[in-house]
Formats: C-alpha cells, structure tokens, sequence
C-alpha cells in the first residue's frame, strides 16, 4: 500500500458519470487524482499451482500493475452507449424513449445512481441499436463468449458492486421488456415473461420487490414506471425462485411389490422427476409463455466447468468449498438449460458484485466472466459515495511488511481448530494470540463508536433511537466459530469432577457482545452464532430461542401470512425464523432487535442488507480480490444517502480486519465513525383525519376544441429570448501556426424564413398538444397554429447581441416555442367567451386517480418542523429557512385551514420543457378559506431565481393544471399561489385570497 493519505475518497456525485479517479500506481491506489473516468479494468488471477509445500503462504490479493489489464470491450461499450445516450437515444422504441427519459429526468425525487442507469442503458443498446449502429461485432462477440462457456446461451453480465442497487436494475430491466412487448408483441426482441433465479430463499423473498402485485414494489417505490403504465405492466408473468428448485427432486416409488424387494432394480433416472418435470414445476406460473427472460442475481454462481481442467491442489477445507462450488454451478446451469430446452430462453442477464469465476470452476479463481458489458466497480463506487468505505490495516507498530491484522489467516491457521474436531479440546478463553489481539482490538474501535452512537441517542425520542452498529465475524468452519463465539459471548464449563460437578456460565471476553450476566443468560442475545448454510437448509433452530422470542415470532408469523397469502403461519419452519432474525438485526421490535454481533460459518449470506455494520473479522483464507470483495460487501451498504452542499455523499467507513484486500487509504481515524442521523418518521395521523387533503393525479393535459377558429392570449411571460448564453453562433478556430478562423451558425441557418420558421413551431405544437381524448391529432386547427405562431415570431421572439430569429430551427427553441404556443392558447380558452365549446380538460391515471395526505408514510433525516394544521406531525425542511417561514405563516393565519409539504405523496404536475415530459413537485398543497366564504385548495410555490424551467413549472401550473382540474367540475376548486418573499408570505396569502 502507499504511504499517500487520502482524507475523502469521495471525488465524484453518485447521480453523473465519474469525472475523476486516484490513480493507481504499482503499490496500490494514491492520493493522485486523474481528471477523466477510470477505465474498465481487471485483475488477472494466477492459477493454484498443482502442487506446494503446506507452510507456503500463498496469496493473491495485491495489486501489481503486470496484472492489471484492460477490459477492452467493457471500454467499448460503455464508450458507444455514451455516444448514444448523449445523441438522445436516438433509434429507440417511443416506449423505450419515454422510459429513459423517464428514468433520466434531473427533476425527479427519487433520483437514479449513474451506475444503475448505464446497466440498463447498455442492455438497452445491445438490444435495440448495436446492429442498427454498425455495432453487430458486439453481439457477435458476446455470442463467442458465451459459446465457449456456455454453448447454447446467451448471457449479459452487469458487474455492480454490492450496495449499489442491482435490484433497481432488475426492476428496470422488467419494465424495459415487458413495456415494449405489450405496445408491439410481434417484436421478438422484446419478452414479458421472466424468471427471477436467486442463490438461495432470502434472496428469493427479498426480490418480492419485482412482482408489481407486491406492496412495495420497486416501480412504485422507487418510481421507476410512469404510473398510468402500472397496469400494463400488471400483466408480465414473472416467476422468483431459488436455484435449490431448478434440482430434480427423488419420486417416490410406490405400487410395486418388487419396489418393496430391493431398490437395486429401480434405474437411477427412475428416482428423479425428468427435467421436463421439473421445469413445468417451476415455470407453472408463466402459463405456457416461451422465449423466456431469465435473470440471475448474484449469478457469479452459475456457470458450466470448464471441460479438460487442470486440478488444483487443494487442502480439504477448500476441496469440499471447491466442490461445493461446482455442484451448486451444475444445477443452476443445467437447470436454466433444461428451461431452454423446453420453452426457450430469449437472454439471460446476470447481475453480481462479483461476476467472477469461482473455486471449482476448472478456471482460475477470480477470472472475470468475458461476457460482462458494463462494470461499476467498487472502487468506483466508494469514489462516487454510493458505498462505505473500507478501511483496512496498513501499518502496526511491529513494521513488520505485512500488518498482523491485515492478513491475519496465515499467522493463526495453523493453531485452530480443523473442520469436524471438537471444541471441547480447545479452551474457550485461550484463543491464539495474534486472533485475541485482533478481536479485542477490533472491539475497542467497535465499543467506541456504540459508545458515541449511544450518545446520540440520548438526545432523540425513543421511536427515533438509531440501531446498535453491528459486528460481524466470519469464519472457516463451525468448530473455530462455536470457539469464537463462546469466547466474546459466554460459555458454559464444567467445575469440579464426580458427583461434585456443576455447570456454570464463563463469563464472555466482549462487554457489549455477552450474552449473559455472569449468573444467567440474557432474555435478548446480544450475539448470533448461525452457520449461513442453515438459512437455506431448513435445519431446526433451538427450543430455548423460540421460547425466548415467542413475542416476536408471533409477529413474525402475522406478516408472514400477510406477505405469502395463501400459507398459513403453521408453513412457517425454524429456517425461516432463522433468516428473520438475521434479516432484521437492529429493527425494533423484531426478532434481531438486540443483536450486535453476528459470528457466522462461512460467508455471511448474500443479499444481506443490514446497513449498521461498521466492523468487519475475517478468520478464513481470503486467496483472492474475489472472496475479499464477498466478505466485505456484508458491510458496504450506507445508511445515509443526504447530499452534502458539494452534490455528493459524505464518507461512511467500516473498519475490516483479516481481509488482505487493497482499499483506499483515509486520514480519518476510525473513532470518527459517525452514528445514523436522527430519523423521523413522518405519517399521516389518525386522530388528525380533519387536516385530510385530496388531490387528483393527472398524466397530462387534452384541449376539447371543436371546429371554432384558435386563438392565443399572450403574455409578458411568454417572451422567448435568443441569447448566446445558451448557445454561441460565432466560434474561432486558431492553428499553431497560420491563419485563423471563424465559424458562424447563421450561416447554417440562414436558408429558414419566417413562415418555414412558423410551420416547424405550429407542427411541432400539433403532435404535442392538440389531441383528442383517443389520442387522434386534430390537423384542421394546423392553419390557426401557423397564424398564431406567426404572431409569436413577431411580438414575442426577443433576439439579444450576435443572436437571430432563424435560431428557432434549433430543436430546444422550436420545443419551447411550441410550449408557449400552447400554454397561450389554453390560457386564451379561461377568458375567452368560447369556452364553453373550447375547454382544457385533465388526462387522470387509468387508476389510483384520487391522492391524500392519508398515505403519506416515510422516514427522512433532514430537518423537521413541528406543524399542527397539518394531517402529518412535521414538515420536512429542505432548504435553511423559507419552509419554516411559510409554515409558520400557515399556522399562523386563520385563513388557512389545513397544509401540508408536498414530500411523500407523490403530487405531481407533469409538464414538458424543451420537448421532454418532466414531473413538477410543488412545495405545499394548503386549503383556505376566501373572505367570500370560497373554500380554496391552493398549491403554493415559494420561487427564488428565475430560470426557465421553473417559468415552464408556474405556466403549467397556472394555465394548465388549475384550469383542467377546475374544469373536470368534480375535485373542488383549486387556484395557484408563487410567493416570491417567504418573510411577507402572510400579507401575500392575504392579498391573494382577496382577489377570489
């Protein structure tokens, strides 16, 4: 590692390409940043040799530059995807456009990492354009890739690093497919049946999330699908399993008296269903759909050995992982190929931090699968802030090379225990030195920081207490971490001998971590022991634990039935108990309320999304980056995802011990681990139904016009001003040496005149806008539109220095001309005495039309500010000081009878700015009383620096959603308030109410 201290590894915002990178240099990363993204590369692994001297202490986790190649065609992809994505994704489906457009808007809440969506960007490029682009090599190659490992097939492989939202993709990945397959399903590039294969049961339930049917579904969560496309969606098949299913299961044989002689004479193939048999079983749900979309999470667990490969040599322990390894591989591949066999498979996309090859494989452990597109590694992901940071030992006072701590398997191995050997050999209480420094070491910096968090938690309420950190230690084999355990949480012995001997509890090393008192176990543990094999094995768990949480394991029970209608609480099995302890580690009121400490055979199950963890003890052979990067992803996930005034995320860290893996540097100490930010769960009260708000959600805006001539009301708002600050029309070229010269744009454009000009804005404006209610275009008002565009051109076209009228060729131009034409028309429409045979009506939701207040439900971090005319409890503050001002004005006026801040209930107005359909999220929605006796819902805006989007916001507001809403006639009266000056907000808000 380099000397180099890096005081914030985080140089990058989550939400763009990376612009920077530490480079490398042969020791490792340094404090050198690179303006540029780093380019895809990987690391080569060296192959086992076939034979080496036990005490060799042989390790393959240090960079060194001769190992470090490019991933060429990763650098190629994601150099072509960027081209398109930056030409407007042009070529793509209009479903295809609207979802990217979609997922892409700057404006949304629920914003989108940048690594999320070049995986779903590039599966997209591949899909649809690459042959169209001259890009057919690509798939070519992808095919040869794949023919060599997995003939037949044809997979796609995502490299993400853990924490950074693979599930998001998987969401967006169904949408893209089954969106595109019902609006042309003769497209064979397009399918909406998927099968969802997970490495084993708690990924399975976890991935819930992707049926749309689930209550908290991804596409509505994390507003990935536009809602009026829910319904569509509805209707993909889509089928979750755990690769265990895709195992041909032993028949039972009966009816047969010479079954009953001897099973010697039942043929082998006569014990198991077919695969055939096993594929309607666990397809049933697709329903006879073919070509089927499959899609692998942590699929580094499927792949086909390498035929003819060399065998390594291999202790035992890591002989039965090795073949542990390959057998789980050989189901899950032959299992997706049984799939093909019988219905088709259309692509396969593996999703995995880690899509590498494992052990057992037949290649060697660590090569990259050769069929990954795209890679967001996790050094791009701590330098992007989306994932803590681990911190590793660099240095001891012993100056030895290498850390004790860093590499601590090799120092200790050789005094542990071996697999299958009893711990009653072993004392408890006297582990090999350098492994009782390295825990009570660890456990130092991990009581100081559950020392600074309890802290904090004074200070809060005791619904808004944060977890406990937590501590995770993993381990080789049952017998080291049942002695591990016993040594941090407390043990029984036996004192004395005959008839004089007693069971008594030794005391654990670790004060928080114990779980007993020195005269009785505690009724909540405070450290789990748990083979992870067990959570998808369905072993039986002890007695005295579901005693213990009978409370818990009652609740337990009633949200299970709620989850799984259908299975009742009596289908529930200890591993399931089992897994919901572990998936619920630090939730209050849930089975792992109380742990802290988690000592787990082999590594911690993937899909773990406890993000408490802070400390990390690896006592196992950690031979390559790969297994490194497993172990480690158990604690990569953030707790925090607030941006700090830069646009990025602020450092979180986990301190790792014992995995040899090379992380960047920090400066900070690791007593700087800050505790979870106070949390506030803001949620519609019961008791306060009175201050209830309903609202209606709309999808866009239709003019009902007859065959009466248009006319448009302009305004001093509708002036379009051409300037260069947008775009420069003259550019100078200068040679090293000769002579210069000078471009200008008008000479390009100079060819438009005005009624060309007014043609492209009223045409622009005719497909946009004036549609019926079956989305017929209504081209007998096309004569009108180039009258008033005309108009336009000539009243309000404002044309600055260097600047000129034949700029509105340009599409951002010709988009908002085309808005304003609009909006003036429908403005004309609220004065015009023909309005009641031209009208602008709403576009509502095909479902789910009518919002509240009452489903407003979600924790947040920021500020808060105590609101009583409101059906929530707070009022979430985003900026210093205007939403404390407004509310207070709320409050304060008896004109308002009840507010609410617009977060959490997805009130939206769409509008569209330079021909994209964006969302427009007011600041409140609040109900007043006119001093006509008018009630009033009134949407309040507080605006600061004007800008055109914000302008496109307010003139949609007002010219579009008011009128449409008001004219449907049956959501109430609403009207549109901009306060421009916070601290006048009353006097404003009074002089408003009297103009109604």
């Amino acid at each position: 590692m380099p000397d180099a201290i890096i005081e914030n590894p985080i140089i990058n915002s989550p939400y763009e390409e990376p612009r920077r990178h530490f480079k490398f240099e042969r020791t490792g990363i340094t404090n050198d940043i690179v303006e540029g993204r780093r380019q895809s590369i990987y690391f080569v692994p060296i192959a086992r040799a076939k034979a080496r001297n036990k005490n060799q202490l042989t390790f393959d986790t240090e960079w060194t530059l001769d190992r470090i190649k490019e991933n060429t065609f990763i650098n190629q992809a994601r150099k072509r995807v960027k081209q398109w994505r930056e030409g407007g994704y042009q070529g793509a489906t209009r479903v295809t456009r609207r979802l990217l457009h979609y997922w892409t808007n700057p404006e949304r809440e629920k914003k989108l990492f940048f690594c999320q969506l070049e995986a779903i960007e590039t599966a997209i490029y591949l899909n649809e354009i690459a042959a169209r682009n001259q890009d057919h090599w690509m798939i070519e190659q992808i095919r040869r890739y794949n023919d060599d490992a997995n003939p037949g097939l044809f997979r796609i492989a995502f490299k993400m690093a853990t924490g950074s939202g693979k599930t998001v993709v998987m969401a967006m990945l169904v949408a893209y497919h089954a969106l595109n397959k019902a609006e042309t399903p003769t497209d064979a590039r397009f399918g909406d049946a998927f099968l969802f294969i997970a490495p084993g049961i708690t990924i399975r339930d976890r991935l819930r999330v992707l049926l749309p049917s689930d209550d908290h579904n991804y596409y509505r969560e994390r507003d990935l699908v536009p809602i009026d496309l829910m319904e569509t969606l509805a209707k993909a098949r889509i089928e979750i399993i755990n690769y265990q299913a895709l195992k041909l299961r032993e028949k039972e044989i009966s009816g047969s008296r010479s079954s009953k002689l001897s099973d010697a004479f039942i043929d082998e193939s006569a014990r198991k269903e077919s695969p055939a048999a096993m594929v309607n079983r666990v397809c049933k749900s697709l329903k006879g759909k073919r070509n089927i979309i499959i899609i692998n999470d942590e699929a580094h667990h499927c792949y086909r050995r390498k035929p003819d490969a060399d065998e390594d040599a291999l202790t035992g322990e890591e002989q039965d992982e090795a073949a542990q390894n390959n057998e789980e591989a050989r189901v899950w591949i032959s299992g997706i190929e049984a799939i093909k066999e019988k219905l088709g498979v259309k692509v396969i996309y593996d999703l995995s931090a880690t899509p590498f090859f494992l052990r057992g494989s037949g290649y060697p452990e660590g090569t990259l699968f050769p069929w990954v597109v795209s890679d967001f590694s996790l050094i791009d992901a701590i330098e992007s802030g989306i994932v803590k940071i681990p911190r590793v030992p660099v240095a001891d006072n012993r100056n030895s090379a290498m850390p004790d701590f860093r590499n601590l398997w090799f120092a200790i191995k050789d005094d542990l225990p071996k697999r299958g050997r009893k711990t009653a050999q072993y004392n408890a209480n006297v582990l090999p030195p350098k492994l009782e420094s390295a825990i009570r070491s660890l456990y130092a910096d991990y009581e100081k920081t559950y020392r600074q968090w309890e802290e904090d938690n004074r200070h809060r309420p005791d619904d808004q207490k944060s977890p406990a950190p937590v501590m995770i230690v993993v381990c080789n084999n049952t017998s080291v971490s049942k002695m591990v355990y016993e040594f941090i949480s407390g043990c029984e012995i036996t004192v004395g001998e005959g008839d004089a001997a007693r069971t008594v509890i030794k005391k654990g090393a670790l004060e928080i971590f114990r779980n007993e008192d020195g005269e009785r176990w505690l009724e909540r543990p405070n450290t789990l022991l748990i083979d992870s094999q067990q959570l998808d094995s369905g072993e039986d768990i002890d007695e005295a634990f579901k005693k213990t949480f009978a409370k818990e394991i009652e609740i337990f029970k009633q949200e299970y039935q709620k989850r799984f209608p259908g299975r009742g609480a009596e289908h529930i099995t200890d591993a399931d108990i089992l897994r919901e302890v572990m998936n619920t580690v630090g939730k209050k009121g849930r089975l792992g309320e109380s742990i802290k400490c988690v000592v787990s055979v082999s590594m911690l199950t993937e899909g773990w999304d406890v993000n408490t963890v802070t400390h990390i003890l690896g006592i196992r052979a950690f031979t390559t980056q790969l297994l490194c990067e497993q172990v480690v992803g158990r604690a990569l996930r953030r707790m925090s995802y607030e941006l700090n005034a830069e646009g990025r995320f602020e450092p979180e860290y986990a301190e790792v011990y014992g995995v040899p893996f090379s992380f960047i540097p920090t400066g900070k100490p690791a007593t700087t681990i800050q505790p979870p930010k106070l949390v506030t769960r803001i949620r519609a009260l019961e008791e306060r139904q009175q201050y209830e708000i309903a609202f209606p959600r709309l999808v866009g805006y239709r003019v009902d016009v007859r065959d009466e001539p248009l006319f448009a009301e302009f305004t001093d708002e509708d002036t379009l001003t051409l300037s260069t600050s947008e775009v420069p029309t003259v550019t100078e070229t200068e040679p090293i040496l000769g002579a210069k010269n000078q471009q200008e744009l008008y000479d390009n454009l100079k060819r438009f005149r005005e009624q060309e000009l007014a043609y492209r804005i009223a045409r622009r404006a005719l497909h946009a806008y004036l549609i019926d209610a079956e989305q017929n275009r209504k081209f007998w008002h096309f004569p009108a539109l180039v009258r008033i565009a005309k108009t336009f051109i000539q009243t309000k076209v404002v044309c600055k220095d260097d600047t000129f009228v034949q700029m509105l060729a340009l599409q951002t131009f010709e988009h908002r001309a085309a808005e304003i034409l609009y909006r003036a028309i429908a403005r004309s429409m609220q004065t015009s005495s023909q309005k009641q045979t031209q009208r602008l009506l709403p576009i509502l939701r095909p479902y789910d039309y009518i919002g509240s207040t009452r489903y407003i439900d979600f924790d947040t971090t920021k500020h808060v500010i105590q609101a009583y005319k409101s059906h929530v409890a707070y009022v979430v503050a985003d900026t210093d000081s205007w939403e404390q001002k407004v509310a207070q004005a709320f409050e304060d006026l008896p004109e308002v009878l009840a507010y609410v801040k617009n977060q959490g209930m997805e009130f939206v107005i769409p509008y569209v700015l330079d021909g994209k359909e964006r969302a427009y999220y007011p600041d409140f929605i609040a109900k007043m009383r006119a001093p006509s006796g008018k009630t009033l819902n009134v949407i309040v805006e507080v605006t600061g620096k004007k800008d055109p989007a914000k302008d496109a916001k307010v003139e949609t507001a007002k010219h579009l959603w008011i009128p449409a809403v008001n004219n449907a006639g049956n959501f109430g009266e609403w009207a549109f308030l901009e306060l421009r000056d916070p601290y006048d907000a009353k006097n404003l808000i009074r002089a408003f109410l009297a103009s109604h």
